[in-house]
């Protein structure tokens, strides 16, 4: 990866790592065991924010894959998050539906430079020249689709005096495709309309869909006010996301006088495949 520039702020985006999947801490039955696979991806992803190549890293939710973790899968959460902030870059993270919205032994996440959307709020951070604000909300599991927008204003999302607002969240946004059958959210409670998403953001960044892929355009084929990013899940959680490459993304945000340029990319990672047998 390149090294950050002056007028650019790059993004480490990843999104339901899922720890503590199939990691019994007292295993009654002994077998192979997938639980490592995603801490390995864990530390693979944030390799490029330790190496100090990225501005700001945003967990877009689901850390661990239940409400209630042991100790030991909490500090192997959070000590290398704690290590990218020791870099002085900023960490922020969204609690998901498999947290409840509530990220548990928060006593490892307390480090000024680790931020929390334990509800509606916006932080903003100033990146060399750049000021970003990073707006954001905890999972909202019952009917987000009539309660978008009042959470989006919960954030306050417009009030700093920033150059450019992103939002933070872990819901499911109209056009988003899953399953080996390309399942697409349309109309359910707990799916987001993507004309409900305003302009004068220059993204979203999401978790909680496990493939990768970017929304544009809503169902009618009209243009999103901003892009809705998913980096999906760093490893395979079922047998339904046989098929998905697994990764992470960087998400670079340009000033160029009054116009922000938003780029991405994509990067795999080695998840372990999965293959059926009668």
């Amino acid at each position: 990866m390149d090294s950050p520039a002056a007028d650019r702020i790059r993004i480490l985006f990843l999104a339901d790592t899922h720890l503590g999947f199939d990691l019994p801490t007292r295993a009654r039955i002994q077998r192979r065991r997938r639980g490592h696979d995603f801490l390995a991806n864990y530390a693979t992803a944030l390799a490029p924010a330790l190496a100090g190549e990225v501005d700001i890293v945003v967990h877009g939710g689901d850390v661990f894959n239940r409400s209630r973790v042991p100790t030991s899968v909490a500090w192997q959460a959070f000590e290398p998050l704690g290590r990218v902030a020791d870099r002085g870059i900023p960490v922020f993270v969204v609690p998901g539906n498999h947290e409840r919205g509530r990220i548990p032994q928060m006593r490892f996440a307390q480090h000024p430079r680790i931020h929390i959307f334990d509800r509606p709020r916006t932080f903003t951070i100033d990146v060399r020249n750049f000021r970003l604000a990073v707006a954001g909300f905890p999972s909202e599991r019952h009917d987000v689709r009539t309660q978008f927008v009042d959470l989006l204003t919960a954030t306050r999302w417009r009030t700093p005096d920033a150059h450019a607002r992103i939002l933070c969240i872990h819901q499911c946004v109209e056009g988003a495709t899953v399953g080996p059958n390309d399942f697409t959210f349309t109309t359910a409670a707990d799916v987001i309309r993507a004309r409900d998403v305003p302009a004068g953001l220059c993204a979203v960044l999401s978790g909680h869909i496990h493939r990768h892929q970017v929304l544009t355009h809503d169902l009618r084929g009209m243009p999103i006010s901003a892009p809705v990013l998913y980096p999906g899940s760093i490893e395979r959680t079922s047998v339904a996301e046989a098929s998905e490459t697994k990764g992470y993304m960087t998400v670079d945000l340009t000033r160029d006088a009054d116009e922000i340029r938003v780029d991405w990319q994509f990067h795999q990672l080695p998840a372990r495949p999965l293959v059926r047998r009668e």
